[in-house]
């Protein structure tokens, strides 16, 4: 493409996949940003003559920038008021399902499963379960043995499995049409309604870092318990002819972005299984919210040529 250096045009090509593999990492788009364009300044020094496999070499640097920014980050997320949810992405294509297994990995519920590994774990899983990178690679990126690097891997596959072993591929037709079954029993008041679609056991997370008014119980168990307070959130927007309601994809998954006026204040990220919602994230710390507006391509291939 005329215009554009070699270090340009190749790093283009793999962001991508780059930008995919660092949110997996981080969990935020917004520190994911910083990462990139941290490593794209160290791209532009390398001899490109010395580089054998340009996507090795791009996925190893920012893996390496990303457990710096995480380790940065430790101190900062142990003071966080409250629970930790991930930074909500929208998707620039609306929808990932077409690749199951990436569809997964970006999933609110398994990015918070990946926040209980360690970092040097999360890395590992992240490179090999979902990219499929090697052992060698892996270790050159992480700073670890091969040996290291396979036994991470093994003790980081099974944690994810076992708590994430109730979930399947997403059906989009069929979790669409929870979401609206969701909204039409919300949005009118119908708790039984509601009830029908909320599992027996469903868990409730609420994330406002302390800086918005959130519920007294940030994290909730059970459909009538949180049935009866997302009525009252919904029974409150029903009177305030300022509030609106909007049905998008965020992490691959259905979600619902809640806007006063032109501000947008909260997001719900829905997590259904056996068409119902087993797990609800509500994200209101606005710093998570602040780049929502900025549709993300996320990947686990090569882009096209730019």
């Amino acid at each position: 493409m005329t215009g554009i250096d070699e270090h340009t045009e190749r790093f283009l090509h793999l962001r991508p996949l780059l930008f995919t593999i660092v949110y997996e990492i981080l969990g935020s788009a917004t520190e994911s940003d910083d990462v990139l364009q941290d490593s794209y300044l160290r791209w532009r020094n390398v001899d490109l003559a010395t580089v054998r496999d340009t996507k090795s070499y791009l996925a190893q640097l920012v893996t390496r920038q990303a457990l710096n920014a995480l380790r940065v980050s430790a101190g900062r997320r142990e003071e966080y008021v409250g629970p930790w949810l991930p930074e909500p992405l929208l998707l620039a294509d609306g929808d990932a399902s077409a690749d199951v297994v990436l569809t997964e990995s970006v999933s609110m519920g398994m990015l918070v499963v990946l926040e209980t590994l360690t970092p040097a774990e999360r890395a590992v899983f992240v490179l090999r379960d979902v990219f499929g990178f090697d052992y060698a690679e892996i270790a050159s990126a992480t700073g670890q043995s091969i040996d290291a690097v396979h036994q991470m891997a093994r003790r980081a596959r099974n944690h994810v499995q076992a708590r994430r072993k109730r979930f399947g591929p997403v059906d989009t037709t069929r979790t669409a049409a929870v979401t609206e079954r969701f909204m039409s029993a919300a949005t009118t008041g119908d708790m039984e309604g509601l009830l029908a679609i909320l599992a027996p056991d469903i868990t409730w997370t609420t994330d406002s870092g302390g800086k918005v008014t959130a519920l007294r119980d940030l994290v909730m168990v059970g459909a009538e318990r949180v049935g009866a307070i997302l009525m009252a959130v919904f029974r409150y927007a029903r009177q305030r002819p300022d509030v609106r309601i909007e049905a998008v994809n965020c992490n691959s998954q259905p979600a619902l972005a809640c806007y006063i006026g032109d501000n947008l204040e909260a997001v719900l990220v829905f997590e259904i299984a056996d068409d119902k919602i087993v797990n609800g994230y509500g994200i209101r710390n606005p710093d998570k919210l602040a780049a929502l507006d900025i549709p993300r391509v996320i990947s686990r291939t090569a882009g096209p040529r730019p």
